[in-house]
């Protein structure tokens, strides 16, 4: 077989086996099929596919064929493409025939306790002191922004009970296969041979990133529980207290402006202003909370974009939040999803490669790299000019100054405990995985669990009730959660790139743009830090967002002032402190519209906002549809 046709048959193939298995994956974990056994047997031929050593020999055969064709273009497109592939097989090729061996068992491992946990009920006690069955996602929306200190406690009891049973329920089993899987592969345990197969590091090198952060953000987090106490008194800092009086003051006061009903409309027009394109993408949203779904918001492309022969594929993608309306918090738990699973949507919608391993979200795309491009998005949702902006009561009133003034100061002082909250889950995975054998029992998991919490937060009980994260339980998410924290570094340090050029960050045409030219569309085939690089001119660093969080209150706010004024002038057109954000909201022009760039594949030229102008969103509906949309296949979500 000739180079290119072999290129062109591994990309047929490859799609062949992972496009069922993600259309399983959606329908099981949305709870419309409970056919956990065909999801295993696509799982597993997916996992047989991309872990065949017989791939890599391959494709490196093809290379050595292929760069002894004549120059030209159609040979370095060809080169480009199976190098890519070399890289995905080098991350996931296994040689050991035992380590093939166990992959079965590992998925396994994640089919029966994920479907030993969907039919698990959790209760708390409400206001009136009725015992409710609950998902996570209320259990913790109680935790931040419930008054009532018994829903709260009985709240928190509830994910200790799922912690418990995590622990009785085969997870300690789960850490001894998957640890014996990784030393068949040559490596210390399954911590050492995630991270260096996600992130392209070693623990070492990771650990010292995160040990400097420790050491940069653990007085301002001693700082912030000092007030706290002050100001509520030392109930405050028990477990189920510390989330509602970091933020539970405010949600309260901020859930009119910030209504489940508008999510929908704030998140296309935000994007859209900000110059965010899907190039032809179908998207696919399940938003609202139910019994059976899973449990935690997330996004998947079943079917990759990429450039096929020059013609472009364009991206299918899926993405879910547990949003319950009548909740308090549940418009801005809402946003949040739609912010940050539409930019995971959004990146992998804007990958312009020419095969399919280069725009998929698994090894060699590193977690870190991937979470960057959806906590951009999300890290807008706390700046005071988008507040200002787009927070609308049903009147039509826009968010009073004070308010944001309240948010900022009821929050920014804890700013280091909430990036700490990322922190200390590596420090626990990597204890957990470095464990002797013969300690992996349930009760070392939860007492290593509350010494870890004990140690980065320096507070008594369980801060953060490490056993319930749901990441940890699943082999493809597990000893992956520094990515979130290492993400948003490169957050920051993408902020503050784009504010040096531009002074703003909210409704900039160029945001869109930028974040496609430079992060999505080159996918995996460069590094995280070169994508940083060819953007901010620097590689990784930390010490932007160590920045935000040891920066006084009257520092954040008086930023935010002069981002809420300028936005007002720009939303105008004016330059006039007279200015009400209420007189231009309908105005929807752009300085540099993003439709005035050059055409690219798959680009019409029409950004979000445009082809979703027509949008109305209604208050209990979690799914809508428009051109190039489609709703969910998942029923009863209405």
């Amino acid at each position: 077989m000739d180079p290119k046709t072999y290129f062109e048959t591994l990309n047929r193939d490859y799609l062949a086996v992972s496009m069922p298995k993600e259309d399983l994956f959606w329908t099981n974990f949305m709870g419309t099929s409970d056919d956990h056994d065909a999801f295993a047997a696509a799982e597993t031929a997916y996992k047989t596919f991309i872990s065949n050593p017989e791939h890599l020999a391959e494709v490196r055969r093809q290379l050595q064929a292929a760069e002894q064709q004549p120059a030209g273009a159609e040979r370095e497109r060809l080169l480009h493409g199976l190098r890519g592939w070399r890289e995905f097989f080098k991350v996931n090729a296994i040689e050991s025939p035992d380590a093939r061996a166990m992959q079965a068992d590992l998925v396994r491992d994640d089919t029966e306790l994920f479907a030993k946990r969907k039919a698990l009920e959790l209760h708390y006690e409400n206001e009136a002191g009725e015992r409710t069955e609950a998902s996570t996602l209320v259990l913790r929306t109680n935790l931040v922004s419930c008054a009532d200190e018994n829903v709260r406690k009985s709240s928190h009891e509830a994910l200790l009970d799922l912690e418990r049973w995590v622990v009785d329920n085969g997870f300690p089993e789960m850490v001894r296969r998957r640890n014996a899987y990784a030393r068949g592969l040559g490596y210390r345990n399954y911590f050492d041979y995630k991270v260096n197969h996600e992130e392209r590091m070693t623990p070492e090198r990771l650990f010292e990133i995160l040990d400097e952060f420790d050491r940069q953000t653990r007085d301002a987090q001693e700082r912030g529980f000092e007030q706290l106490a002050a100001r509520h008194g030392d109930g405050a800092l028990a477990a189920h207290n510390l989330s509602y009086y970091m933020r539970g003051d405010t949600t309260r006061e901020l859930d009119p402006y910030l209504p489940f009903s508008k999510s929908l409309q704030r998140w296309v027009e935000s994007f859209g202003r900000m110059g965010v394109e899907f190039r032809d993408a179908t998207l696919t949203l399940d938003l609202l909370d139910r019994k059976g779904k899973y449990e935690n918001g997330f996004m998947h492309a079943p079917r990759p974009a990429w450039l096929r022969n020059g013609t472009w594929k364009p991206a299918s993608i899926n993405f879910t939040s547990n949003a319950n309306p009548n909740q308090v918090g549940s418009g801005d738990d809402g946003l949040l999803t739609l912010f940050h699973e539409g930019g995971h949507a959004a990146h992998f919608a804007n990958i312009v490669q020419n095969a399919p391993c280069f725009s998929q979200e698994f090894p060699p795309t590193s977690m870190a790299y991937a979470e960057t491009q959806s906590m951009f998005f999300d890290s807008l949702l706390r700046d005071g000019d988008w507040l200002k902006l787009y927070a609308r009561n049903r009147a039509g009133e826009e968010l009073p100054d004070a308010l944001i003034e309240r948010k900022i100061r009821s929050g920014q002082p804890y700013r280091a405990f909430s990036e700490r909250c990322l922190l200390v889950v590596p420090y626990f995975e990597w204890a957990v995985y470095s464990l002797p054998e013969t300690e992996l029992t349930a009760e070392r998991l939860i007492k290593l669990a509350r010494a870890t919490e004990k140690r980065i937060f320096g507070l008594d009980g369980e801060s953060r009730r490490l056993l319930a994260i749901p990441h940890l339980l699943d082999q493809s998410s597990a000893c992956c959660y520094h990515g979130y924290l290492l993400a948003n570094m490169a957050v920051h340090q993408t902020r503050a790139w784009i504010t040096r050029q531009f002074g703003y960050l909210t409704d900039n045409p160029a945001v869109g743009p930028l974040l496609s030219e430079h992060y999505w569309e080159p996918g995996n085939s460069v590094s995280h830090d070169d994508t940083l690089r060819s953007l901010t001119g620097e590689g990784l660093t930390g010490r932007y967002l160590a920045e935000r969080c040891n920066r006084s209150v009257e520092e954040a706010w008086s930023e935010a002032r002069q981002l809420i004024d300028a936005a007002l002038v720009r939303r105008c057109g004016l330059r006039s402190e007279s200015c009400t954000a209420r007189s231009f909201w309908p105005t929807r022009a752009s300085p540099t519209p993003p439709c005035s760039r050059p055409s690219r594949p798959g680009s019409s030229g029409a950004t979000i906002s445009d082809s979703l102008r027509l949008l109305r969103c209604a208050a209990a509906v979690s799914s809508a549809r428009w051109p190039g949309v489609s709703p969910s296949r998942a029923q009863g979500e209405h």
